[in-house]
C-alpha cells in the first residue's frame, strides 16, 4: 500500500521512532523521520481514543505500534510490541500476543529458536522463556519474539515479559 493510501482517520500520537522528540502531524509527514539501515522510516502511532475505546490494544495487549514506510513511499512492514508500561494485570501476560500472532498465520511452517538462561535470569512463575520464531508466508517475512524471566536484580513485579512482532515485505 503506497503511504499516500493510509487513512487519515482513527490514528493519532505521529512521531518518528528513532527520534521521539520529532512529532508529525500525520502519515503524510514520513519522510520528516530519519531513516534507519534497512532505509527505512519508522514512525509510531496509536489508535484514537475516539474510535477505539481501549486505547491502542492488538488482541487484547496494550500495545507500541511502528509502521515502516521504505523510499518508494510504501508500507515496508509493521512492528507490535506489547507496552511495558502497561498495569501489572495485562503486562504479565505480555508473552501470549506472540501465541497470538503465530496462531493467526497458521501453526505450521515455524523456525523457532529457544534462548537459554542468561546469568542470574530465573523463570517467572515456574515458565522460563526466550523464543524467537521466523515464517515467511504470501509475501511477508514474519517474525515472532517471545520474552518471560526475570533478572536477578529484579523484584517480584519487575520482570521482562513482552512479544514483539514484524510483519515485513519479504525480500525476493
Amino acid at each position: 500500500m503506497a503511504a499516500a493510501e493510509l487513512p487519515e482517520s482513527g490514528y493519532v500520537d505521529f512521531y518518528c521512532a528513532a527520534d521521539p522528540k520529532r512529532t508529525l502531524a500525520g502519515w503524510q509527514n514520513w519522510r520528516d523521520c530519519p531513516t534507519d539501515a534497512d532505509g527505512t522510516r519508522a514512525i509510531r502511532f496509536g489508535y484514537d481514543p475516539s474510535t477505539s475505546r481501549d486505547g491502542t490494544m492488538v488482541a487484547g495487549h496494550p500495545a507500541i505500534l511502528t509502521l515502516l514506510i521504505d523510499d518508494t513511499a510504501h508500507v515496508a512492514g509493521l512492528q507490535i510490541e506489547t507496552d511495558p508500561k502497561a498495569r501489572l494485570y495485562l503486562r504479565k501476560k505480555a508473552f501470549l500476543l506472540g501465541l497470538q500472532a503465530k496462531s493467526r498465520y497458521g501453526s505450521d511452517g515455524w523456525a523457532c529458536t529457544e534462548g537459554q538462561p542468561g546469568a542470574g535470569d530465573q523463570p517467572v512463575g515456574g515458565i522460563y522463556l526466550k523464543e524467537r520464531c521466523t515464517k515467511t508466508i504470501s509475501g511477508r517475512s514474519l517474525v515472532v519474539e517471545r520474552n518471560l524471566f526475570r533478572r536477578s536484580d529484579q523484584d517480584s513485579k519487575n520482570f521482562v515479559d513482552e512479544s514483539r512482532i514484524s510483519i515485513l515485505r519479504a525480500k525476493n
